[in-house]
């Protein structure tokens, strides 16, 4: 335990300002998602793009994760394009479940994925954690696919990969980013069941 606050202490005096605006804008956009505001997606350009950056410096070699922010970006402007279109109705995309071939999609692009990123770091990286790093970013790929579609089971894809996340960045010695995405981890638990509540809602007042 002695050891933890060390590294949390000398993480904390490493933190620039460019790692606390990321977490910052994560912070928010993760509550915006939970509350199913369309204003995700733009505190997320900021934080992932700020993170594709910063993972992928020498001093991390996160590889895999720069290039999910670098997804995560793209799909948070794809996600904040669907949110806000209308239908014929002029109603928005509404929160629904997964149906059989959108879960079997988000599987496939988790265990194909992860291949791919693992066979990608491994080969054509300087990762020292293939395996892991693959997994979380293959995973996470699957559930921000799901969040721009709107689908409930979006939170337990990306907590998935949350789980995994946790030791990954404390064996990198991110400690603060390691405890954002504990909180990340919390919030996406009570995100599922407020999702879950607002889909009800939406059942009833239909």
């Amino acid at each position: 335990m002695q050891a933890f606050f060390q590294e949390l202490i000398n993480n904390i005096q490493h933190f620039t300002w460019l790692e606390a605006v990321a977490v910052v804008f994560g912070i928010i956009s993760v509550l915006c998602s939970k509350q199913n505001s369309v204003w995700v997606y733009p505190t997320g350009l900021v934080s992932t793009g700020i993170f594709a950056y910063m993972l992928a410096l020498d001093s991390f070699k996160l590889y895999g994760e720069a290039v999910l922010n670098v997804y995560y970006f793209v799909m948070s402007v794809y996600g904040w394009y669907y949110w806000s279109k209308k239908d014929a109705t002029q109603h928005h995309v509404a929160i629904s479940y997964t149906n059989k071939r959108e879960l079997s999609t988000a599987i496939g692009i988790s265990v194909i994925g992860w291949g791919v990123f693992y066979y990608l770091l491994k080969n054509y990286s300087q990762s020292d954690v293939p395996i892991f790093d693959g997994f979380v970013s293959a995973t996470a790929c699957a559930g921000m696919w799901l969040l721009a579609k709107r689908k409930i089971e979006n939170w337990i894809f990306l907590n998935i990969s949350n789980f995994v996340a946790v030791p990954l960045l404390f064996h990198k010695h991110l400690v603060l980013t390691a405890l954002l995405t504990i909180f990340l981890f919390i919030i996406a638990v009570t995100g599922y069941f407020k999702w879950v509540k607002l889909y009800k809602t939406q059942q009833s007042a239909s």
